[in-house]
Order: C-alpha cells, then structure tokens, then sequence
C-alpha cells in the first residue's frame, strides 16, 4: 500500500527504476505481507478506471481490452501467483505489463499509488464494517431470544458488585442489546462516511486529464466521491471513525463478557461447555476462558486506535509513507472483536440460566429497601424520610418487624399508620418488586415485553438497512462485471 517514485517502468518494477529496485531497504518498504486482504479491491480498482479510460477516450478499446483480459488472468492465478513488489498494488500493475507488454502500463494513466491505495482500502472496509454490523445485529438478536425465554426469571442486580435491587435476566440481556444496537448504528455511521471515492485525485493535485470520477464511483458503488484531491488521497479518518466504533463495540463486549465471569463464578449461570475450559491440574475447575478473552480484546482495541492515532498525528499534507503503517491497526482491531462479537453472542446464546438459585440471590442484602423507601413514599412520607427509617431498619434485618421497630424509632409511629402488613411483606418479595417497577424500561414483565418488541423491531430495521447496502455493492459489482464483458 505504498507510494512514490518514479512511474516510468525499466528494469526492476513497474513502479521502480533499477536505481530504486534494490537493496536492504526494498523489503522493509514492503507490504505484501498484509496486502493479500487488498487483492481482490485493487482488481476492482483497476477495473473501473480502466473501463472509465476507455469510455473518455484517453486509453484505446484494443489496449483496454488487453489490460481488463490480462487483469482477469492476474485474478485467476491469485495472490500468491504475483510478482515481488512493493505492495499488491506494484505487484498487480507488474503482472498486467508482465502479459500485455508496455501498453500495460497505460492502466496507470490519470492515477497514482495514492488515490489507488485510498481507494482500495476504503472498498474492502466498506465491507469489513458491514460484516461487523452483521455480527452485532446477530449477538442482539440472542440477547433478544434470552429476554423472551427468560422474561420473569428473577434475578438480582447489582451496583458497585453489591446486591442493588431484583431485576431480570430479561432487563439484564435488554440493557446489553440496547448498547449492541447504538454500536450498529456507530458503525454504519461510519460505512457511510467510508464509502466515498478518492479514485481521480491523482498524487493529491488532480490530473489534466479528462477523467470521470463520478462515473468510477459509480462503477465502484460508491455512494460520493471525496471532493478536495488533496484530502481525497491523504485522509484516514474513515479508519479512525471505523476503529473507534470497534473499540465502543469492544467496551460493550468487555461488560458483558465480566458479567457472565462474575454470575458463573456465583453460581447464577451455566455456560455452555463450548465456552469454557478446564484446568491442566485441577479436574473440577470449569473456567470461562472464553469470556475472559472476550474481556481483553477491548484492550487490544483502545492499543490500536491508540497506534492509529499516534500514526496518523501531526502528518503534513498530502501523502506520507508513515500511512502505510496506519491501516494494519484498523485490520487488527476490526478481525479481533468481530470475533469477540461471535464468541459472546455464542456463550449467551448457549448458557442455562438457573432459576432457583437466581431468585434465590435476587432477595440478598435487603435488596427490596428501595421498593420499601418507594412505598412509605407513595404512602405520603417524604422519600428522605422513607429512605432514613428503610435504612434504620437495615440494621435490624429485612423483614417487617425491622421496619416497624425503625419506623416507630424514627417516626414515632408503626408502619401500619401509612402501609397495610400485606402490603409491605410483599413488597419485600423480590418477584413482587420486579412486577412493580413497570415504568419504561423497566424490568417488570409488561415494560419487558414492550422493549423487547421494540429491541427486535430494530434488529429488523438494522438487518434489512445493511441487506440493502450489501445488495447496492453487489449491484455494483455485477454492473462492473458488465461494463468490463463490453470491452471483451
């Protein structure tokens, strides 16, 4: 993915004149090594521009025809069949003039390496960060089928890991398909402002000659084509915006996978087997592994935004060579937590959620006071108030002779004067207080169910929304596909 140098061919490359051809420098300018995953875009690249050289008029049909046959035979022969060079983009340039002769070398006309490369990566992302959308409206759609089969299993809820208040698994799995989905939307957010064309911003000061770059963009199935040549071949903010939204997705990954660690190591979750281990020495140990790695993927994320960033600081316009370091993070990040992604979704998908155990948790460290604080205060007591006796009684134990003891301590009175016996010990049952919380987004059955409604209408939305971007470039591609079948 590099660029620069002399373009007039002789000895060595097509790129490189035999002067620039060698030495120990040559392999360390190298990018073959992670250039494979740019291959089949750079076919793609060069197919577009050639057919949009044919189409101005600045390449003849006879040549174009050579070059678009040479490039079919390049593709068929694969990556590894390439000559050396300096990346996939030299190498693929050399192949063609390798078959057609030096008329080959009329495919580069009104490009650069610069615009070329831009191009290239943009094209495969576009792709990566659909396949990623993908695979988060997957992991939703597990959460999804959790909360529906686990709608009233109680379950307790924590802050600061301490026991808070009951809740579901259902509102837990809603509250990560919640985050799941706004990291959808970041990364299709970021497809957008991806595909957009540099292709015909030459080195970065555009070219004489009469090029069409809206019709290569179209060709590409890009949706606009970046305006400023200069901006065009040296932004890389696409991979930033991309990467960060891998890292959020990371984030995301990293709560959910620490919360199966910490309800396994409880006893509130079975995993699956398929997502945990054993250990080499102790025959009883069943680890989340699995989990665990999940959990420290989002350190690899934050280190290769952070190496992309350091990267791309403070680099003056237009092109640096120090670019060709800086998309190697974006692959890294954008492979490792989609795997994540796939990893998680498995283990939730495939635990056993145990409902006696979990119900039985749900009750611990008085976690009912807040349903209790919240009766005395619909009773008529000002929530401070209510609040001071709920905790005077938590000293005390937490059932209804507590609270009447701190209510007449604190009040002077029982707690009969505002709420019913009845009333009160069934708020202290964790059920009862998961069915009273029915405001929006709550975790009482009815709010459940209408979020998971909600949830599973934005899997939907999100699943048709990426089809339709899927089928836009496969439309290009076929188009493309013909367009190059004319100059046969």
């Amino acid at each position: 993915m590099t660029d620069g140098g002399d373009e007039s061919g002789g000895a060595g490359t097509a790129v490189r004149r035999e002067r620039f051809a060698g030495g120990p420098a040559r392999e360390f300018l190298s990018s073959m090594a992670f250039d494979d995953r740019l291959f089949a875009a750079d076919l793609a690249v060069d197919r577009a521009h050639v057919v949009m050289l044919a189409e101005q008029g600045i390449v003849d049909g006879d040549d174009a025809s050579a070059i678009l046959e040479a490039l079919d035979d390049v593709s068929d022969a694969g990556f590894e069949a390439l000559p050396d060079g300096e990346d996939v983009h030299e190498a693929i340039e050399t192949a063609v003039i390798d078959r057609v002769g030096p008329e080959g070398g009329r495919m580069h006309t009104a490009r650069s390496r610069n615009d070329e490369v831009a191009t290239c990566l943009r094209y495969e992302y576009r792709k990566t960060l659909l396949e990623a959308a993908e695979t988060t409206i997957a992991a939703r759609e597990a959460l999804c089928e959790v909360a529906e089969a686990e709608r009233e299993t109680v379950m307790p809820g924590y802050t600061h890991l301490q026991p808070a208040q009951p809740t579901t698994v259902a509102h837990w799995a809603l509250s990560y398909e919640a985050a799941l989905a706004r990291d959808t939307e970041r990364l299709l957010a970021a497809y957008a402002r991806t595909n957009r064309s540099p292709l015909g911003a030459a080195a970065f000061a555009g070219t004489p000659f009469d090029v069409d770059r809206e019709r290569v963009a179209e060709l590409l199935g890009f949706d606009a084509v970046l305006g400023n040549s200069m901006d065009a071949v040296s932004a890389r903010d696409f991979l930033v915006e991309g990467t960060a939204a891998f890292a959020g997705l990371a984030t995301t990954l990293s709560g959910l996978a620490e919360d199966l660690v910490v309800f396994s190591n409880k006893g509130l979750v079975e995993l699956d087997d398929d997502y945990a281990s054993t250990s080499s020495i102790m025959p009883q140990k069943k680890n989340p592994d699995t989990l665990e790695l999940v959990r420290s993927t989002a350190g690899d994320a934050y280190g290769g935004l952070q190496g992309l960033l350091t990267t791309l600081k403070g680099l003056p316009r237009a092109y640096n060579r120090d670019l060709q370091n800086a998309s190697p993070h974006a692959w890294r990040v954008a492979d490792a937590v989609a795997e994540a992604t796939d990893v998680a979704a498995g283990a939730v998908a495939t635990a056993e959620w145990p409902a006696a155990a979990l119900e039985a948790a749900a009750g611990e460290g008085f976690s009912t006071a807040t349903g209790v604080a919240d009766l005395l205060a619909m009773c008529g007591l000002p929530f401070r108030t209510a609040h001071e006796v709920v905790a005077e009684a938590a000293q005390r134990g937490a059932d209804y002779d507590a609270l009447d003891r701190a209510c007449e301590d604190v009040l002077g009175e029982g707690i009969e004067a505002y709420a019913d016996r009845e009333t009160v010990e069934a708020t202290l049952d964790p059920a009862a207080s998961v069915a009273s919380r029915d405001s929006a987004g709550g975790p009482a059955p009815e709010a459940v169910a209408e979020a998971l409604a909600a949830a599973l209408d934005g899997c939907v939305t999100d699943t048709d929304r990426v089809g339709a971007l899927a089928a836009d470039l496969e439309a290009a591609r076929d188009a493309l596909a013909a367009e190059v079948a004319t100059h046969a």
